[in-house]
């Protein structure tokens, strides 16, 4: 099957950790990678965001990425791209004229914009994974929510247009079920996790400083300064927080100063590390030296960290909100706690801390839990499946692809 994937601002190339790079640049690109090997022919159009980029690479997962010339070659702000959709659709349609791919998948709303735009003009399907819904967004940041104002319209006529959206989790099918999609043309395709690099081998030995791990963008919403909060009552452990720019550059970063400052507040500044973006080969060694992996953030579309925590082995205290209340399961895999409860949160992670049995058994837990689950490949095949419902490729495909 021909694949386009159309991620606007989400470049799979792009280094993590800074300002609109995340989660969802590691899903276009596990799951193109994936797809890849399956023997499917993927393209992943983001737009072009640096003077020198080329128009066309190949990576070295086996996927094409084609930079589209959509606005000036500079970084913009994932909120300002709105003006420039309409050249990312015109070249995408004019790419796919000569000989369209079998289907387009767009991520994020925006990319959904441009996917519908240009597939109808060639006459293609149509799928979308929206990564993060501009309702849930505006009702949990309210007047700080930099979105569009365009944005929650334009996503309910996206759900509604589209021939398949595929749902990261459960909380959100029920959030698109509200804005009008029907549950009949959803499908629920997780996150996955790079299992070969993502292994419980390497435990760090028990010292006398027990250590929490929190990875995530350095935004208010992630929750670190819940976490800073509650070490005030977490005796005898250092908290660990990476994530936004370098460690070089977080100086100049206004939101890391914010946490330190909040830290030193807190009385609690010598026990709190900034280190700053660490790099996917570097990630799962971070990840292994915790004792427990927090994610607290106030809300979340899915969350690959905790995830990620899981394959390595570590147990997880997160926050009881979207995809999280999926993967991590309480009393199992981890510990689920309301948002912005610092009570719950304080009771969580010293429960665990102090019990070493019970942290080895979410550990071990979790491994398999993402063993049977969350492997790129199970993603690849049900993302495949989903394609197939809404109209692409023929049967055939299925042997040469060796999706079911």
């Amino acid at each position: 099957m021909r694949i386009a994937m159309v991620s606007e601002h989400a470049s799979p190339l792009a280094a993590l950790g800074e300002v609109d790079a995340g989660g969802q640049n590691v899903h276009v690109a596990a799951l193109s990678a994936a797809l890849a090997r399956l023997r499917h022919e993927v393209v992943v159009y983001t737009r072009r965001y640096a003077p020198d980029q080329p128009e066309r690479v190949l990576s070295d997962d086996g996927y094409e990425v084609v930079h589209v010339p959509a606005g000036p070659p500079r970084r913009v702000p994932k909120d300002d791209l709105v003006p420039y959709l309409g050249d990312f659709a015109r070249f995408l349609a004019d790419d796919w004229a000569p000989d369209p791919p079998d289907v387009v998948h767009g991520h994020f709303w925006m990319s959904g914009v441009v996917s519908l735009s240009a597939g109808r003009t060639v006459g293609i399907p149509v799928v979308q994974t929206f990564h993060a819904l501009g309702a849930v967004k505006r009702r949990h940041q309210g007047a700080a929510d930099t979105s569009p104002p365009e944005r929650l319209g334009v996503e309910r006529a996206i759900g509604r247009d589209v021939d398949r959206v595929l749902a990261t989790c459960a909380d959100e099918v029920t959030e698109l079920a509200r804005m009008g999609v029907p549950r009949s043309r959803v499908s629920v395709v997780p996150c996955g996790v790079d299992q070969t690099l993502f292994t419980p081998a390497g435990f760090r030995p028990g010292t006398s400083r027990r250590r929490i791990v929190s990875i995530g963008r350095l935004v208010p919403r992630k929750g670190f300064g819940d976490l800073i909060e509650a070490l005030r009552s977490v005796p005898d452990t250092d908290l660990v927080i990476a994530g936004g720019p370098e460690a070089s550059l977080l100086r100049a970063d206004s939101e890391a100063q914010r946490l330190l400052a909040h830290a030193e507040r807190c009385g609690v500044r010598d026990r709190v590390s900034l280190v700053g973006r660490v790099s996917r080969e570097e990630m799962p060694a971070l990840l292994r030296s915790a004792d427990v992996v927090a994610c607290v953030p106030w809300y979340e579309p899915f969350g690959i960290v905790p995830l990620e925590a899981m394959a390595c082995g570590v147990p997880v205290v997160a926050t009881a909100v979207g995809g999280l209340t999926d993967t991590v399961v309480d009393g199992v895999t981890g510990v689920l706690v309301p948002p912005r409860d610092r009570r719950a949160l304080v009771a969580a992670l010293n429960s665990l801390l102090r019990d070493p049995g019970r942290r080895e058994a979410y550990g071990t837990a979790g491994t398999d839990r993402v063993a049977a689950r969350y492997s790129w490949d199970r993603i690849a095949r049900d993302t495949v499946r989903a394609y197939l419902r809404a109209g692409a490729g023929k049967p055939v495909d299925l042997a040469v692809g060796g999706a079911l």
